[in-house]
């Protein structure tokens, strides 16, 4: 794949809501072939509906998100951070107490 050098105007991309257990999640998706980029949003209270078993690069914009394994660790993200996992390897859900704003990058060269 490959992608001419462009840039984003994430406030011209359209904004979808997907509840979770508790709070909203709000994306902005710019999806090219075997690549996804979104800018995601958790309300405070969100809590995911599901264990994703989907590998992401995850970076903190703002606020903060716990990102809880399935196995029982869990860490958090704060502005700045980044956390990286691959398809399959460790199921993770996000929690957000206060609200984030996070960039999530995947696609098939996680897989």
């Amino acid at each position: 794949m490959q992608i001419p050098y462009q840039t984003i105007d994430w406030s011209s991309i359209p904004q979808t809501e997907h509840p979770g257990t508790t709070g909203m999640a709000s994306w902005k998706t710019v999806q090219f072939p075997g690549l996804r980029i979104r800018i995601v949003q958790y309300s405070a209270g969100y809590l995911a509906d599901h264990w994703c078993k989907k590998g992401h690069i995850v970076h903190c914009i703002e606020g903060e998100v716990i990102s809880e394994l399935e196995n029982g660790d869990s860490s958090v993200l704060h502005p700045g951070s980044t956390y990286v996992v691959s398809d399959n390897l460790s199921s993770h859900r996000s929690i957000s107490p206060n609200g984030v704003t996070l960039l999530i990058i995947d696609g098939d060269f996680l897989s």
